[in-house]
């Protein structure tokens, strides 16, 4: 089948914040040559130039709200956008991101892509945004489905923070009462939730996309797509994991201080 259009999303871990770093981020988000780009992370008042200057044939949109860490799309010359705010999907928290809700039109087909960076922490109030606001997400479809008279072409992505939940509601002598739920958990609620709506959360040719400097490792990157869209493979895999998965384990370190502790997702949407 052939390419409708690429993807790539990337967590750039603060990008206002670490500027000595962009130029090395934006010349690695470059060589992916995508038609769609999305930046979590960011800010419109200080990346505004430099992205400008990276990418002179694309058009981008910024989230906007209470926070610091907000959503910058980029449009390439060979796809038309249209790009909207959706305040719904913060849970109607002021300082949780918004979504950023694309409408793509590639070789005469409309497919729909929101994008999301949803709560973090492993606490009951990050917990419970994170659910809220990946449960609006997989509701979204039929209203989109409605809208089209059948099946929508819809697809979520992001930073979607499966880190699972810590909650302490006790104490038995010197031992804490808890609820513990790890993050393969929380993965595998949104996977039996995909299937319950005819969606599917896209396989990835890396175990993990998060990393710290001690060598923690977590899956929190995530694309969820309708049943019925085709996607390239990439080593069997129909997500791409760039960046420090790919490097040496004594190298990803290095990597991760260069440019971001999150790798880039990468995909390929096939022509319907």
């Amino acid at each position: 089948m052939a390419k409708a259009f690429s993807v790539a999303a990337w967590n750039v871990e603060r990008f206002a914040d670490r500027a000595a770093q962009n130029p090395d981020r934006l010349a690695f988000l470059a060589e992916q040559r995508p038609d769609v780009l999305a930046i979590f992370e960011a800010v419109g008042k200080d990346v505004w130039r430099e992205v400008m200057a990276g990418f002179p044939r694309y058009s981008f949109f910024i989230t906007e709200g209470q926070n610091a860490q907000e959503i910058l799309l980029g449009i390439g010359p060979n796809v038309t956008g249209f790009l909207t705010q959706k305040v719904e999907f913060n849970s109607r928290d002021t300082y949780m991101r918004p979504g950023a809700f694309l409408t793509v039109r590639a070789k005469d087909a409309n497919y729909s892509l929101l994008f999301l960076h949803v709560a973090s922490m492993r606490d009951a109030r990050g917990f419970g945004l994170r659910t809220d606001m990946i449960d609006r997400a997989f509701s979204f479809k039929s209203v989109l489905d409605e809208a089209a008279g059948g099946q929508a072409n819809y697809m979520f992505l992001g930073d979607l923070n499966a880190m699972g939940l810590d909650y302490v509601y006790g104490k038995e002598g010197n031992r804490l009462q808890r609820v513990e739920v790890e993050g393969e958990h929380e993965i595998a609620r949104m996977e039996r939730e995909a299937a319950r709506r005819g969606m599917r959360v896209l396989s990835k040719n890396a175990e993990f996309t998060w990393r710290d400097r001690s060598g923690l490792r977590s899956d929190l990157d995530h694309v969820v797509a309708a049943d019925h869209l085709q996607f390239k493979r990439f080593r069997g895999a129909e997500v791409d994991v760039r960046g420090w998965p790919t490097e040496p384990e004594a190298a990803q370190v290095q990597w991760t201080e260069r440019f971001s502790d999150h790798a880039l997702l990468y995909f390929e949407v096939q022509r319907i």
